[in-house]
C-alpha cells in the first residue's frame, strides 16, 4: 500500500551560441577567447583541444595556429597540453580508444567541470569527443568547431553525442548541449569535395519537412551547390542550422523523450545502409538514398504527386547524389525498421511527406510496398546511369 508520494518537478534552461565566422584561430579574431572569458577575475580557462587527424593532415599549420592563438590570448586561455590529434571518421566512433584516452587526460591533467574541451573536426569526431566530454565528471564544457558541411549545418549544432557499439550506430550516447558552437567557413576548404557535398543532404532533408521556400531555393541553386560554390554553400549552411536549431528549440522534445523524430527523415534506412556498406557510404550519401526511398513511398501512398516527387529526385541527382548503392539490394526492411524503432524507443514513428515542406508522422510501414519502392529506385537509377553513358560506349 502506498503511504507517501512526492511529485518532483523542475525545469532547466539551456542556452548556447552558434557562431559563424572565418579564421577563428587567427589571433586577431577574439571569438574563441571571448566565449571562454566568463570566469572569475584573474582566472584562466583550462583548455584541451582535440583535433581531427584529417584536418591536421590537410592543414598542417592548424596545430601551430592553436598554440599561437592561446599565446596571443594568454590572459584567458591556458592550454593544458599540446593539441591532441584524434583519428577522424567512423573509426573514432566505433573504436573506444579516443574516449579512453580522453578520460585519461581528464584524470592526469586534473580537468574539471569548469574546464573546456574544444573539439575541431568532422561529425564523427565531434560525436566521440562530445560523448567523452559529457560523461567525464558528468560533463566538461564542450566547444564544437565543425570542419565539415554536415557538422556545421546539422551534427555539430544540436544536443546529441554518441559512439557506436558492436556495430550498432550511436548505441551509446547522451543528450548534452554544447557550451558553444563555432562554425568557421575557412575550415571547410580542407575537406574533400565528396564529403562537403554529402552534408548538403541534411539541408534537403530539413527543407523537405519544414520549409518549402528553402527547398525551392535549394532547387534553384542545385548546380551551384553541386560545384560547392561558396555563394550557395554558406547561406545553405546557415539556413539549415537555423532550421535544425528551431526544431530542437520549438518542437517541445529537445531530448527526444517521445517517439517522433522529424529530423530523422530518411534515416531509418540510411543508418542500416551505412552499416551494410561498412561505412563506405558517407552519412549524407546514405541519407540522400533514404530520402529518395521515402519520397517514393510517399508517392506510392498518394501523399505527394508525381511532379513533387520528380522535383525532389532531380534536385538530389543534380546536386550530385547517386540514389542507389549495392547495399540497398541487401536492405532488410523489416529489420531496419525494427532497429530504428528500438533506437528511438516507443512505437515506430517514421516521417513521410504530404507535400514539399510538410512532413507527417506515420506509425506503420507496409513492408511489401517499401520493397517495391526499393526496386523502383534501383530501376530508375540504372536507367538514369544508362542515359548518361556516351553513345560510343553503348555501341
Amino acid at each position: 500500500m502506498l503511504e507517501h508520494r512526492i511529485e518532483q518537478s523542475f525545469e532547466v534552461r539551456y542556452s548556447y551560441p552558434v557562431c559563424f565566422t572565418r579564421g577563428a584561430l587567427t589571433p586577431a579574431n577574439p571569438l574563441l577567447s571571448d566565449l571562454m572569458r566568463a570566469l572569475p577575475p584573474g582566472a584562466r580557462a583550462r583548455v584541451l583541444f582535440a583535433v581531427d587527424a584529417g584536418l591536421s593532415g590537410a592543414q598542417p599549420g592548424c596545430i601551430d595556429a592553436i598554440e599561437q592563438y592561446a599565446l596571443a590570448h594568454a590572459d584567458t586561455i591556458e592550454l593544458v597540453r599540446t593539441p591532441w590529434i584524434v583519428r577522424g571518421g567512423e573509426t573514432s566512433k566505433r573504436d573506444p580508444r579516443e574516449v579512453d584516452e580522453f578520460y585519461g587526460y581528464v584524470r592526469d591533467l586534473r580537468l574539471c567541470r569548469h574546464s573546456y574541451v574544444v573539439a575541431i573536426g568532422g561529425g564523427a569526431v565531434l560525436d566521440a569527443i562530445g560523448y567523452a566530454a559529457a560523461t567525464a565528471h558528468r560533463g566538461l564544457r564542450l566547444i564544437r568547431m565543425p570542419s565539415t558541411v554536415l557538422g556545421q549545418n546539422d551534427a555539430g549544432v544540436g544536443v546529441k553525442n554518441a559512439i557506436n557499439w558492436q556495430g550498432r550506430k550511436n548505441f551509446l550516447g547522451t543528450f548534452t548541449p554544447p557550451f558553444a558552437v563555432v562554425n568557421d567557413f575557412e575550415l571547410l576548404a580542407s575537406v574533400a569535395a565528396a564529403d562537403r557535398r554529402a552534408g548538403i543532404a541534411e539541408a534537403v532533408k530539413v527543407a523537405l519537412i519544414r520549409d518549402r521556400a528553402f527547398f525551392d531555393w535549394l532547387h534553384l541553386q542545385r548546380f551551384a551547390l553541386a560545384v560547392l560554390a561558396p555563394h550557395a554553400l554558406e547561406p545553405m549552411i546557415v539556413r539549415c542550422a537555423e532550421l535544425h536549431l528551431a526544431q530542437i528549440r520549438n518542437a517541445g522534445d529537445p531530448f527526444e523523450r517521445g517517439s517522433a523524430r522529424p529530423l530523422d527523415f530518411g534515416h531509418w534506412s540510411a543508418h542500416k545502409l551505412e552499416e551494410l556498406s561498412e561505412h563506405r557510404l558517407r552519412h549524407g550519401e546514405a541519407v540522400a538514398i533514404g530520402m529518395a526511398l521515402d519520397v517514393q513511398y510517399s508517392r506510392r501512398l498518394g501523399m505527394i504527386g508525381d511532379l513533387a516527387a520528380e522535383t525532389i529526385m532531380q534536385t538530389l541527382c543534380d546536386i550530385g547524389f547517386t540514389l542507389n548503392h549495392e547495399a540497398l539490394g541487401h536492405l532488410d526492411v523489416e529489420q531496419a525498421l525494427d532497429n530504428f524503432r528500438e533506437h528511438l524507443g516507443g512505437q515506430l514513428c517514421i516521417t513521410l511527406l504530404k507535400g514539399i515542406g510538410e512532413g507527417v508522422e506515420v506509425h506503420h510501414i507496409d513492408i511489401p510496398t517499401m520493397r517495391a519502392c526499393i526496386a523502383d529506385l534501383q530501376a530508375s537509377q540504372r536507367q538514369a546511369r544508362a542515359e548518361t553513358v556516351p553513345l560510343e560506349v553503348l555501341s
